[in-house]
């Protein structure tokens, strides 16, 4: 990474052993095209065929896009038709029971679940997905992402609740990039968010209850990443940035031992966001994983104590760019960070 001196700049000499990378692309296109599509695919207006190929679409542009930019390692499972949550529930087949038992959480699975069905006489292009002449189903709990406007659909748990794979939507869109030439590297939320962000829906239940088995959906989800050929995978845990309760920290320790075996030739990144760790700071660190990422945007202040703490065996991934911001990045403050640390 380096300056041109244009005389009102100091020229900077590129950085060791630095990569760049993103949590995730924006992925409703320069011209809206995908809640357009969406949108006349509910209506009936369009065909599913038309809105995956719409998504496919996307996808493309938005990796060629930053493998012109230089990224290094460019993200994927980071698109959704509907919200990365309702994505990973229908991976791992936590398909509430009132919309059945699909051999496969597909499109028309995502947005019956999000959006319920109208009742009988309506066929899927009517409603959202449901089969024909069905009864009247009512949507799972919409809520916003932590402090953000964005929405996802909240997950549901039972004392009966199972996980297994039921759709391979983060393995074929590796497999479609590699097919692009692009080493992507897979974005998955974390177990222990997922739990976290998820209801219980018989009064009395832990849902953390089921933390053993969720890890084991998702030790067979990167094991099959790896046999793909991903290098590094990002798991998302922003659940991090907020007081956890003893519960969500032995899930930590109990989880991530596992996972970073199960992972085999991969590196697994956990990505925390939404500002400082505070007390979560130790336990963050302490993670068995290759590389940590922190919100050096929210979570600025605490810099200092990240290096003076970070282990020298991991890599450190340091978000500069505030993805809420509508301008354009303040280059000069992520300069001077990046400077900083990579002189730490």
């Amino acid at each position: 990474m380096h300056l041109v001196n244009d005389g009102q700049h100091p020229k900077m000499e590129p950085m060791a052993n630095i990569r760049t990378h993103n949590l995730g692309y924006p992925r409703i296109g320069e011209h809206r095209e995908l809640k357009k599509s969406t949108e006349l695919y509910w209506q009936g207006k369009l065909s599913r065929e038309e809105l995956e190929e719409t998504g496919r679409t996307l996808r493309r542009q938005n990796w060629l896009k930053q493998q012109a930019a230089g990224i290094d390692l460019i993200p994927c499972n980071d698109f959704s038709f509907y919200d990365q949550v309702l994505d990973t529930t229908c991976l791992l087949g936590n398909i509430p029971p009132r919309f059945g038992k699909p051999a496969v959480a597909d499109l028309d699975t995502q947005f019956l679940i999000a959006r319920g069905s109208r009742g009988a006489g309506e066929t899927c292009e009517d409603a959202c997905g449901c089969p024909t002449g069905s009864v009247s189903t009512f949507a799972s709990e919409m809520t916003k992402w932590f402090d953000t406007n964005y929405h996802y659909i909240v997950p549901e748990f039972r004392s009966d609740t199972t996980f297994q794979i039921s759709a391979t939507k983060i393995f074929d869109e590796f497999s479609e990039a590699l097919a692009l030439g692009i080493h992507a590297k897979p974005v998955l939320i974390g177990p222990v968010t997922y739990l976290s962000l998820g209801k219980s829906q018989e009064a009395g239940f832990d849902p953390f209850s089921l933390l053993g088995e969720l890890v084991t959906a998702y030790e067979e989800i990167l094991g099959r990443l790896a046999a793909l050929g991903a290098t590094w995978i990002q798991i998302d845990e922003p659940i991090l940035a907020l007081d956890l309760d003893d519960r969500q920290r032995d899930a930590f320790l109990e989880a991530y031992p596992r996972l970073a075996k199960a992972a085999g030739s991969s590196k697994l990144l956990v990505a925390s966001y939404f500002g400082e760790l505070r007390e979560n700071l130790p336990l963050f660190l302490g993670l068995p994983v290759a590389g940590l990422h922190f919100d050096g945007v929210r979570g600025v202040a605490e810099i200092p104590t990240l290096l003076e703490k970070f282990p020298a065996e991991k890599i450190l991934s340091l978000g500069v760019v505030d993805g809420r911001n509508i301008w354009k990045n303040e280059f000069e403050t992520s300069l001077a960070m990046l400077t900083n640390v990579s002189e730490r």
